[in-house]
C-alpha cells in the first residue's frame, strides 16, 4: 500500500494527513507514530479536515464513526 504525500498539521495528537484522491482514503499519521487510514472519504470531506481549527475534533466528530477505517502503521 502506498501513501500518499503527508502534509505535516499543527495538532495535539495528529502529525500529519494525506489523500489518495484516487481511492478516495484519507490517511492519518498520529504522533505516537500510528498510521491510519479512513476509506470512502470524498475530497471535499479531506480538505474539510485538513482547514478544521482543531483536526483531532473534527477526526473524532466526522470520520471516526463514518468511515471504516483500519490502523495500517
Amino acid at each position: 500500500m502506498s501513501v500518499p504525500e503527508m502534509i505535516p498539521v499543527s495538532s495535539s495528537n495528529i502529525e500529519s494527513i494525506g489523500y489518495d484522491e484516487q481511492n478516495e482514503q484519507v490517511y492519518v499519521r498520529f504522533l505516537n507514530g500510528s498510521l491510519y487510514v479512513y476509506k470512502g472519504v470524498p475530497l471535499h470531506e479531506f480538505e474539510n479536515l485538513r482547514d478544521a481549527p482543531s483536526l483531532g475534533s473534527y477526526l473524532h466528530r466526522n470520520y471516526k464513526n463514518i468511515y471504516p477505517y483500519e490502523r495500517i502503521g
